[in-house]
């Protein structure tokens, strides 16, 4: 009994800050025995998830289909998405719902709803003490898997029955995003880097993930819209690393490292609740927002249930998976065991059928 009772004063008075990431380190265990366990791993790969087993092999073989067969989009629509990766459905999202969107998005900013669990984040201009306090002071929202105004985004049927044409039935949202593209103060800082998705994410196959994002306002090449280079989905993962820009560049917006600049590119423009779906390798960025307003959009990447972790140790996805696992550590303790996929078993939702891998 006094050896327990010594333990547990000797426990008691270890440093607060030690104590906290013993404490953030035993939590983060049993998160990681909740939502991801070995024999989930080690199950075999169905149908759906053999064509991808690497993150080098990621170029799609002959004959893959990107669209599952369904009875939605039509003919022309499945050609398109088949072609260039992605597709634009005009008017989606209702615009009451956008206006609640909006208005969370402000609440978050004003502090009048606790971000505990997002990830709230500045444009480099804007640390810089370019803009104003509040909703000016923020230029992106991730990981609001948890807050029911606007994860209800992520559940809203209008979206999920064209998810379900590109993941099939068993859906998982695994990032979330709202992004409040600032003004340009001439650094050319509110660009992002051209850039394909799949290097941010260690699950495959990469035809059944799909992004929507959707316009919370006109988005056009005056205010920064989305700019794609259609057919890019057909290639493989390529190497990313932060561009050298004079004005700096945000955390996390790593660019391709080289791409042809003579390939064709789309600008999309696009009104208040169209949205777009395109595929992970789909190379994509956005310009400058040469006007005096904040360009907002919302979005969500989904994932078939179906699909399943990989190693990216050793692969050109090292790089970000090193920084991601530096700032867990940094968070929880640097003796924690976390792995890349921690952080998407840790934020993935499932939002429609069974969770089967994710």
């Amino acid at each position: 009994m006094e050896q327990g009772k010594g333990r547990c004063r000797k426990k008691k008075h270890l440093p607060s800050f030690l104590h906290r990431a013993t404490m953030a380190a035993e939590r983060l265990e049993v998160l990681r025995r909740q939502l991801g366990t070995s024999n989930k791993a080690q199950q075999p790969l169905t149908e759906l998830t053999r064509n991808e087993t690497s993150a080098v092999s990621v170029i799609s073989p002959p004959g893959t289909q990107y669209v599952i067969p369904n009875p939605l989009l039509t003919p022309e629509q499945v050609a398109s998405y088949e072609k260039d990766g992605f597709l634009v459905i005009r008017n989606l999202v209702p615009h009451d719902k956008i206006d609640q969107y909006r208005q969370r998005f402000a609440d978050i900013c004003s502090r009048q709803v606790d971000s505990r669990g997002m990830v709230v984040m500045q444009d480099v201009a804007i640390v810089k003490s370019e803009f104003k306090e509040g909703e000016q002071a923020v230029t992106k929202i991730q990981e609001y898997q948890n807050d029911p105004v606007l994860f209800e985004y992520c559940r809203l049927p209008e979206i999920l029955k064209y998810v379900e044409c590109f993941t099939g039935r068993n859906i998982k949202a695994m990032h979330t995003m709202l992004i409040n593209k600032p003004p340009d103060p001439g650094t050319k800082s509110s660009r992002h880097p051209m850039h394909q998705d799949l290097y941010y994410f260690p699950f495959r196959p990469a035809e059944r993930i799909v992004c929507s994002w959707t316009a919370m306002e006109r988005v056009d090449r005056s205010n920064g819209c989305l700019v794609v280079l259609p057919g890019t989905h057909k290639t493989e993962l390529l190497q990313h690393e932060y561009p050298k820009w004079e004005g700096g560049v945000n955390k996390m917006y790593h660019g391709i490292r080289d791409y042809s600049p003579d390939h064709p590119r789309v600008h999309l423009v696009m009104e208040k609740g169209d949205t777009v779906f395109f595929h992970p390798l789909l190379i994509h960025g956005s310009g400058m927002n040469r006007t005096q307003g904040f360009r907002k959009a919302i979005s969500c990447h989904y994932a078939a249930s179906e699909c399943h972790y990989i190693d990216v140790q050793g692969t050109i996805q090292q790089n970000i998976a090193d920084e991601v696992i530096a700032i867990a550590k940094r968070k929880f303790g640097r003796d924690v065991d976390f792995k890349f996929e921690d952080a998407w078993r840790l934020k993935g939702r499932l939002v429609l059928g069974q969770d089967v891998n994710l």
